[in-house]
């Protein structure tokens, strides 16, 4: 696939014509090599090594969502975990000559590295950390929200290895004025222009200091997948998984809240106060979302489930609650009315989502949805039905439900 690629790079416009089997108009125009759509490799599954049961959202650029049942391993593998990006994957990567830059106005002293002085420099460490999507379940509020239709399983929680970012800041020296890191990836903007920045959020000093943000660069223990950031990426679990900036160039250390592009409202951001569904709301009034809200996830059985009176359901799921643990598990197949505990395990780290099961009876036979409603250590539950509405379609956490039938 690459080789094709790089052959059609070399491809004169008469020819790329022939392949497309008409002239291209405005082909002065083409950015230098830039292969026409009708020529890009189309197939998703096969070009990021995904599970063809994923759903693609958009191509450009590429979007991709997993479903509630391919999310039953208790790590996600790279086939089956969600792909969102802003820009273009970046292509013809040397690692030789890749390196991460440490900056900014409260940095002491500017650094740069390269890959191999950060693998040989720093204690290595591995966690599960998990990543969602800020925008996840937005296809469920009415009004729509502007966005990817996300349904339910923009959700994964991989293994990750790499070098703490606290250790790389401290070796650069963080003066007492920090508020923010800010990165920086080499995705390109869908235009095509070099200097236009793509994506570039970051997160308060606090949660860049943490032990498990990493600047990672394997992903269950093999090299990160390029369209997941290879070859180093930022990972700050339990927060939007726009944070953890992908293709990574360069942090910035800054004495303001970071504002580079997606920093801005309402990107990333929900009313501070709750409005009516549809409302406008005034860009002062919103606000950054850190730690993602308590949700859970069934993945076993897929929904439809069909089985016979008498005989019980085994009921399988993962649970998380941002930068909180789990500590209650339960499902209802009474739309609510009561609720039964589901057997809930810990975490294997901090920020690694939580697995549930439970065996299910049913009294009668009939249509049945199980729903499942997770609650964490603050007592803070799932909501049964759409939180607050915002603009952007973020932090939907209802309870998750499948169908099943009972003959």
């Amino acid at each position: 696939m690459k080789s094709r690629r790089n052959f059609l790079k070399r491809t004169s416009i008469a020819a790329l014509g022939t392949l497309v089997g008409a002239r291209i108009v405005f082909a002065d125009n083409l950015p230098k090599g830039y292969t026409p759509v009708a020529l890009q490799d189309v197939d998703p599954f096969e070009l990021f090594g995904k599970h063809r049961e994923m759903v693609v959202l958009n191509n450009r650029p590429w979007n991709i969502e997993s479903l509630p049942h391919l999310l039953d391993d208790r790590i996600t593998p790279n086939e089956k975990m969600f792909i969102r990006n802003n820009g273009l994957i970046p292509q013809d990567i040397d690692i030789t000559k890749w390196t991460l830059t440490i900056d900014g106005e409260s940095v002491a002293e500017p650094k740069t590295f390269t890959l191999a002085e950060l693998k040989s420099k720093f204690p290595q460490y591995t966690y599960q950390l998990t990543l969602e999507c800020g925008g996840n379940g937005r296809k469920e509020f009415n009004p729509p929200a502007k966005g990817n239709q996300w349904a339910d399983s923009a959700i994964s929680c991989a293994e990750w290895t790499g070098i703490r970012l606290s250790d790389v800041l401290n070796d650069a020296g963080v003066k007492s004025n920090a508020v923010y890191i800010g990165y920086y990836g080499a995705d390109v903007h869908l235009t095509g222009n070099p200097d236009k920045v793509v994506i570039s959020r970051g997160a308060p000093m606090a949660k860049a200091m943490q032990d498990e943000t990493l600047l990672a660069f394997k992903m269950n223990g093999e090299d990160i997948p390029l369209a997941h950031g290879y070859p180093l990426r930022l990972v700050a679990g339990g927060w939007p998984a726009s944070v953890s900036g992908k293709w990574l160039k360069r942090i910035s250390v800054r004495n303001v809240v970071h504002d580079g592009p997606k920093m801005e409202a309402p990107s990333y951001r929900v009313p501070c106060e709750p409005i009516a569904p549809g409302d406008k709301v005034a860009d002062e009034d919103m606000c950054i979302i850190e730690s993602m809200p308590v949700k859970s996830l069934v993945t076993y059985p897929k929904t439809g489930a069909m089985l016979n009176l008498g005989k019980t359901l085994t009921l399988r799921g993962h649970a998380w609650a941002g930068e909180l643990e789990v500590k209650k598990m339960e499902y209802s197949i009474d739309f609510g009315a009561t609720w039964s505990q589901c057997e809930l395990e810990k975490p294997v780290n901090r920020l690694a989502w939580q697995h549930f099961k439970a065996q299910v009876s049913f009294p009668e036979r009939g249509y049945y949805e199980v729903w499942a409603k997770a609650t964490d250590n603050n007592g803070k539950s799932q909501p049964m039905v759409l939180p607050g509405w915002n603009p952007k379609g973020y932090l939907n956490n209802a309870c998750h439900r499948i169908a099943v039938k009972v003959n």
